[in-house]
């Protein structure tokens, strides 16, 4: 197993996925600490990077496309300290920031990881129930429905209809939306049966966001909505099956054997590598 413990974190990664936890600094980001421990397949991964720098390096890990919900629901918009899949390296463990990186590099390579996008969620997003209070209102979700309530600074007319109860069933989309300069964000539910949009402001299925610091925990309310919606390449046509897609599939295993022992013998893999990974792939036999 290789592993990295950091003040902003703790990554560890053994043959089948990465586990990502947070540190418990006080520069960690309420998000990452609210969102807790990430475990990561390896199939989910399209890379991993090392950037070193005078005073800071940082590891960032690429996701398959639509691998996982809270990314798909905040679209990139998600600052770089929110972001759960990069870690701060101090400088003296640059060479174990380097060693775990190519770790996680011949995992992909000797599992023929494509980068592909997926087609469907390969992580479960936020832990349920889950409540967040910010802008002007508060959103929770209990995995059947969302339930938004509304404080002393909601507008008059979007208060006066009182709590929303949204049924998973009728909720179409959700869009979370950081605030930006002099803009505000927000977070939508888009239901079935309302066609028109107002401004987050006025909207009885938005909670609008000014820029505080609890806002980017809308955007966990968001992931976990996300992840029980259809995976959005529901809407795009499924590729024809190969031939090789049963992962079990005993010929294809020992394929991937002869292939093991042919970089082996060609020294691309050392012995300790070629046991390992000869060793992952009998326990799928």
């Amino acid at each position: 197993m290789a592993e990295i413990i950091q003040k902003d974190g703790i990554w560890a990664f053994d043959s089948d996925a990465l586990r990502l936890t947070p540190g418990r600094d006080r520069n960690v980001s309420v998000l990452r600490r609210t969102l807790g421990e990430l475990v990561v397949p390896l199939g989910a991964l399209a890379g991993i990077s090392f950037e070193q720098g005078r005073r800071s390096g940082r590891l960032r890990l690429r996701l398959r496309d639509g691998a996982d919900p809270l990314l798909h629901a905040t679209g990139g918009r998600l600052a770089e300290i929110h972001d759960p899949y990069q870690l701060t390296v101090e400088p003296d463990r640059y060479g174990v920031a380097e060693y775990f990186t190519d770790e996680v590099r011949d995992a992909l390579l000797l599992e023929q990881v494509p980068g592909t996008p997926v087609t469907g969620y390969l992580l479960p997003g936020p832990r349920l129930p889950l409540s967040v209070s910010a802008g002007d209102g508060t959103a929770g979700f209990d995995g059947e429905r969302v339930r938004l309530e509304w404080n002393w600074k909601t507008e008059d007319a979007k208060a006066a209809a009182g709590p929303r109860t949204l049924a998973l069933a009728d909720i179409l989309a959700v869009e979370w939306q950081p605030s930006a300069g002099l803009e505000n964000g927000h977070l939508r539910f888009r239901v079935r049966g309302v066609p028109a949009k107002v401004r987050a402001k006025y909207d009885p299925n938005a909670v609008e966001l000014w820029g505080f610091k609890r806002d980017p925990l809308m955007a966990l309310v968001a992931a976990a909505v996300q992840a029980r919606l259809p995976h959005p390449s529901a809407a795009l046509p499924e590729a024809p099956p190969t031939a090789e897609e049963p992962e079990a599939d005993h010929d294809a295993l020992l394929r991937r054997l002869r292939e093991l022992g042919e970089l082996h013998r060609e020294g691309v893999l050392t012995d300790e590598e070629f046991a390992r990974a000869k060793q992952a792939v009998l326990k799928r036999m």
